[in-house]
């Protein structure tokens, strides 16, 4: 008997582990408007449109499981510079390229690609390297 696989709807969370807590959430509420919705001294989670959420972890306070509501939270982490990308509309694309030079952050690329698609590639303070992206990247976006 074939089964199918269980259906995902969306990636809910994705996080970055950050030296400095305060340091990368204003960094995340400047560039991209994002609220904190729950902040502690081991994490903040934002909202990011499109019903999703921006953990950022502090170094070394996810390497053992934590207590959660009705269980435990396993022991998770991430080392060295990690990539996010974020989706823009089309007509964004200029705004952002004076954002970031508005708030001094470089670019550190831009590529267009074969669907029509444009990335910008920057970096965050603690050198995660992020992406804005119009539509035309991926078949699906």
């Amino acid at each position: 008997m074939q089964r199918t696989t269980p259906r995902v709807s969306q990636i809910l969370e994705s996080s970055l582990y950050v030296d400095d807590l305060e340091r990368s959430r204003g960094f995340y509420e400047r560039m991209f408007g994002f609220v904190t919705v729950f902040h502690d001294d081991r994490m903040c989670a934002m909202e990011v449109p499109g019903e999703q959420v921006l953990l950022l972890f502090r170094h070394g306070m996810t390497d053992q499981p934590a207590p959660g509501p009705g269980g435990v939270i396993p022991p998770h982490h991430g080392r060295g510079a990690l990539h996010l990308a974020f989706a823009i509309p089309f007509g964004e694309l200029t705004a952002w390229e004076r954002h970031l030079l508005d708030h001094d952050v470089a670019v550190e690329s831009r590529i267009g690609w074969p669907r029509g698609g444009t990335s910008l590639y920057f970096r965050d303070p603690d050198g995660h390297s992020l992406e804005v992206a119009t539509p035309g990247l991926w078949p699906n976006r």
